[in-house]
């Protein structure tokens, strides 16, 4: 007769503490600061485009914008194996602070720097470096908040925490399927 060994249930879930609602609150923030940023220049890709590919006729310029919002994105994987790694060597509360901090530097390098009119070719390359940037820190960030964010969930509610660091599109909430 063989004997078969049953999973254990999980026990009932932990009242969610302080400690609990920091980590949460705090992954989330991080998450929605970080996507609001490409939610913006996914917005602003027109004026952008004027600003800084307007060494180029006005299609190609746009294209050139939107090729600058997409290596924010390709670069995903890379940030998210970088900092993945680095969150296990190191600890996630501090790759997720490095993270957030490349995300804001570029970010407001972003908001600072000058167009092609100022600086010519040197405006788009600097540009498309900073998107890089922050496409990595991105990468890095979300893995690593929906990480950290289970490690310090209670038993039988890892997943509804977790949920609360994933980006949604401003009418998910409010919207309804019919």
């Amino acid at each position: 007769m063989s004997t078969v060994a049953s999973a254990a249930a999980p026990g009932p879930a932990a009242p969610l503490t302080q400690s609990h609602k920091k980590v949460i609150l705090a992954s989330s923030l991080g998450t929605v600061f970080e996507w609001y940023d490409f939610y913006l220049y996914g917005s602003l890709a027109a004026i952008i485009a004027a600003q800084f590919f307007s060494g180029v006729n006005e299609t190609t310029g746009f294209i050139f914008a939107l090729l600058a919002f997409a290596a924010g994105f390709a670069v995903r994987p890379f940030g998210a194996i970088v900092f993945g790694r680095i969150g296990d060597m190191i600890g996630r509360k501090y790759t997720f602070l490095v993270t957030i901090v490349i995300m804001g530097i570029s970010t407001f390098l972003v908001g600072i720097l000058p167009s092609y009119a100022s600086v010519g070719i040197a405006a788009p390359i600097i540009l498309i470096v900073l998107r890089l940037l922050q496409g990595l820190a991105l990468g890095g960030e979300y893995g690593g908040a929906a990480t950290y964010v289970a490690e310090h969930a209670p038993n039988g509610k890892r997943g509804l925490y977790t949920s609360f660091s994933r980006p949604r599109p401003p009418s998910a909430c409010c919207s309804r399927w019919w």
